[in-house]
């Protein structure tokens, strides 16, 4: 998969050190990469971002974003906000088509969920994934009330033809509770799609070589890695 796009079943969720930890695993296999942001909301000019981030994480790999928003709002109203020019689906699937041509795995991380809107036009991450015809990696939290935001994501992916390789939980709690545990189980039946992954919590505050080492560990061999949704499974009951 030369672009994949990863969104979230919200804001706050892990996307950011999940698409980190996909970047690493595919480091680590000698394959270039790049992420590409294509709204960034929150941060002001100067200030690292989510691309820092992974980039910061991950390893030497490229960065790309396309607009940033002073206000940590949905993209299309930041830009309202800040007077300041949105951009539509057909910009960042031409940015993603170019980052392709010249790296083996590119990663267009979203704002919040699948829905968000990048512009006044209604344009979403959604509409960026279909011009690409790039598939749409849900990331999700662990505790309780992931099964129906998760489900309503894939089923709405699902909806537009798009395809969902499947789920990454994007931080799992080192002490998890009943819900979190039961999820593991039921999200592969509810969602219609595989676990393939779990980020452990606080990932993110590792070192970089520590992150690094260990982020092929977290995803599945779908997303270049090696975690083994079975074992996962059977540990965390």
């Amino acid at each position: 998969m030369p672009v994949l796009v990863v969104t979230g079943t919200g804001t706050e969720v892990g996307k950011t050190v999940t698409t980190a930890a996909i970047a690493a695993a595919a480091l680590c296999r000698g394959r270039t990469v790049a992420v590409l942001k294509p709204a960034q909301t929150g941060v002001r000019a100067g200030e690292p971002g989510d691309t820092a981030e992974a980039a910061r994480l991950a390893g030497p790999l490229t960065t790309a974003e396309l607009a940033r928003y002073p206000e940590p709002l949905a993209p299309a109203t930041a830009a309202r906000r800040a007077a300041m020019p949105q951009i539509g689906a057909e910009a960042v699937a031409e940015a993603a088509e170019k980052l392709a041509a010249g790296h083996d795995l590119v990663l267009v991380e979203g704002a919040g969920g699948l829905l968000v809107r990048f512009d006044d036009r209604g344009a979403t991450l959604a509409d960026a994934a279909a011009l690409l015809g790039a598939p749409v990696l849900v990331v999700a939290p662990a505790g309780l009330g992931t099964l129906n935001a998760t489900e309503l994501t894939v089923r709405e992916l699902r909806r537009r033809g798009l395809t969902c390789p499947g789920v990454v939980v994007g931080s799992w709690p080192r002490e998890p509770d009943l819900a979190a545990r039961c999820n593991v189980a039921d999200l592969p039946g509810t969602a219609g799609v595989p676990l393939l992954g779990a980020v452990p919590e606080g990932a993110g505050r590792l070192a970089p070589s520590a992150f690094r080492r260990a982020a092929p560990d977290w995803v599945a061999a779908e997303l270049g890695g090696s975690w083994d949704a079975g074992a996962f499974a059977a540990a965390a009951v």
